[in-house]
């Protein structure tokens, strides 16, 4: 059995590498029994060990992760065909992920990851496939924007939270293999899109990519929760104790001030090469570039988060999100296209070592059961600056008629997120320690009874006490 620090969570399971325990409506399993059990739940996920029960598949390569980078890459290549104003629909939508993520958790918590993650899927396939049929701007804010982006967050937060189930010691690695099925997917998308806008048209287009997300709703069908569920109130689904943690407080605030810039360079980076590299026609080299080397990242960052113990692991978030500051400020400053690849290349490493370690990062301060929530406020306090930041660098291109300013000034926040999310290790520590000396001091108290005040007799429980000693003294 392992003890906790004080001000410590325990490693959700002990010992077992792979799942969380049995519930504990089951205590008189034998322990073998139960181990064996579960490690025949788990599956092998890109090279990672795992087993199966029965027909039953728990996660598939192509998770329900992609709902995100499906979102972001789909946004970054059809925003060129649009209007500035059908722009602002995909803002929406990718905002929408985010801003509806706080009441995700509490459907999560209450209704499990299954039901929300096939519910969710369900929704966004409606949403993309009612696209299709819009010829309005304003039916497409609600189909697309609204729809799609509120379905995108129920079956995306799920996803994140499941894998806690299975994975403690390699949580990071499994993460990483899950989610670099979206990265696998985002290198082929701007091929597809290429290939079929143009004989197709967009209406079609938004039809072929509808199936996806029923594909979705259906491997998501295959999640099987171990944590046990608690039947609550809404005082239990509804609550800030996560907030109550110091440490996630400043962590939650250092990634949402982080994220205003971390979306400018994925949404305006096709504009930009049509606007400073006009002969050059092979923009989707770079979106290719960003999603494989975003797949490299989320699995060689993964494994490298699992060899990383406890908190420490916020230093790689640290080190991405510093690097994504200053490759955005060096985009404007390619001369050549192929320095953009390279920057590109960063930019995708980046955002796999930030988006991995996410979830890891969330199971360590606040511990598997509150994890969902964790997330899903997390997630919301990203929305309003990951919705803002390619706007106001859309302004800011209006104003000076190029984007140097636009993306120099991006890399500011993901920086000073970056210097904040530094603190965190530190500010546990120092939390650490004071409990550690509060207990010592609690133990001694209880050692060695505290001196009566001048004027009372001195007391002893074993017979009379000797002129000028204490108890303790006497009792020696």
């Amino acid at each position: 059995s392992q003890a906790a620090l004080p001000g410590q969570q325990l490693p959700f399971g002990g010992e077992n590498e792979c799942c969380c325990p049995a519930s504990p409506q089951d205590p008189s399993a034998p322990q073998a029994g139960r181990e064996g059990e579960l490690r025949r739940r788990c599956w092998l996920v890109g090279g990672e060990e795992g087993c199966t029960e029965g027909d039953e598949v728990i996660f598939t390569f192509s998770d329900c992760h992609n709902t995100c980078g499906f979102h972001m890459f789909l946004t970054m290549v059809l925003s060129p065909l649009c209007s500035r104003s059908a722009a602002w629909v995909g803002a929406l939508a990718m905002g929408m992920i985010f801003f509806c993520s706080p009441v995700v958790s509490m459907f999560t918590d209450h209704f499990g990851c299954r039901k929300t993650a096939v519910c969710g899927a369900t929704v966004a396939f409606i949403g993309l496939l009612t696209t299709s049929f819009a010829n309005s701007l304003i039916l497409r804010y609600f189909t697309y924007g609204i729809l799609f982006g509120c379905g995108s967050s129920f079956a995306f937060q799920p996803s994140l939270v499941i894998l806690g189930h299975y994975f403690r010691q390699r949580l990071g690695l499994a993460n990483g293999v899950v989610t670099a099925g979206a990265s696998l997917f985002s290198m082929g998308l701007p091929v597809l899109l290429d290939r079929l806008i143009g004989p197709l048209g967009l209406s079609r287009t938004f039809q072929i990519l509808s199936l996806f997300m029923l594909v979705q709703a259906l491997l998501a069908l295959t999640f099987k929760p171990l944590l046990p569920t608690v039947v609550a109130g809404v005082r239990k689904y509804f609550n800030l104790r996560v907030f109550h943690i110091v440490t996630y407080r400043v962590w939650a605030f250092g990634v949402a001030t982080a994220v205003l810039g971390y979306f400018v360079p994925y949404i305006h980076l096709i504009n930009f090469v049509k606007e400073k590299f006009k002969e050059n026609k092979k923009e989707w080299v770079l979106l290719v570039c960003i999603g494989a080397s975003s797949g490299v990242g989320r699995l060689a960052f993964g494994k490298i988060g699992d060899l990383i113990p406890g908190l420490r692991k916020i230093y790689m978030q640290v080190a991405s999100f510093m690097a994504l500051g200053l490759m955005s400020m060096m985009i404007p400053q390619c001369a050549v296209f192929e320095a953009l690849v390279v920057v590109c290349v960063f930019l995708g490493l980046c955002d796999g070592c930030f988006l991995t370690m996410m979830a890891p990062i969330a199971f360590e301060l606040v511990g598997p059961m509150q994890a969902s929530q964790a997330i899903g406020y997390l997630l919301g306090l990203m929305s309003l600056p990951m919705t803002a930041g390619p706007p106001i660098a859309g302004l800011l291109h209006g104003y000076f008629g190029n984007y140097t300013v636009a993306f120099s000034l991006a890399g500011v926040p993901p920086m000073i997120g970056g210097v904040v999310l530094f603190f965190v290790p530190l500010i546990h520590r120092r939390i650490q320690r004071n409990q550690e000396s509060s207990e010592e001091k609690l133990t001694t108290v209880h050692m060695l009874p505290t001196t009566p005040p001048a004027g009372e007799p001195k007391s002893c429980s074993n017979g009379d006490i000797l002129p000028g000693y204490t108890d303790v003294e006497t009792h020696i």
